[in-house]
This record gives C-alpha cells, structure tokens and sequence, in this order.
C-alpha cells in the first residue's frame, strides 16, 4: 500500500513539474502580441461597457428610502397597511 502511494505521489510531482517546464518552452516560443493590439481591445472593451451602463435602468431607490413623507399624516410609515380607525362608543356591547 505504501510503496503504491510513493509512486502515486512521485508520478503526480513529476506531471505537475513536467507541464511547468513545457507550458515556460511554449511561451518563450510564441512571439508576444503587439502592444496596440492590446490596447485597442482594452479601448473596445471599456467602450462597450459604457455603452452598456447607459442603456441600464437606473435602479430603484429602497422603499422607504424613495418616498418622501409629504402628504401623509403624522406617524404614518411609507408603504405600511393603513391602521384601523379607533371606534369610540359609549353603546354597551350587543346592546345589552
């Protein structure tokens, strides 16, 4: 069991190791891309994401928040149930 898990262990260091070394080759084969092209994407991208952001709906402002108070009477909560009306008898209850 041990020496399965030695073998285990070292193919997967040397894999890890082996595709370091082949991936740095590669790179320092390919030639690098010109700096304008770069920057000319870079220019694209932000362009299109202002373009984006414009054509957004401005969010909605929270609740409570977006209302102001004016009309409402006082102690009255935006967006709040209406609170029952207080009903005031001097009439006993099922007329007894």
């Amino acid at each position: 069991m041990i020496r399965r898990l030695f073998w285990l262990l070292l193919g997967a260091v040397l894999g890890v190791a082996g595709y370091r070394k082949a991936t740095a080759v590669a790179r320092s084969l390919r030639p690098a891309p010109p700096a304008s092209g770069i920057a000319g994407f870079a220019a694209d991208v932000r362009e299109g994401m202002a373009v984006y952001r414009g054509r957004q709906a401005r969010p909605q402002a929270p609740t409570l928040e977006g209302h102001g108070r004016r009309g409402l009477p006082a102690g009255r909560v935006p967006g709040a149930p209406p609170r029952p009306a207080a009903h005031h008898h001097d009439e006993l209850k099922d007329g007894r």
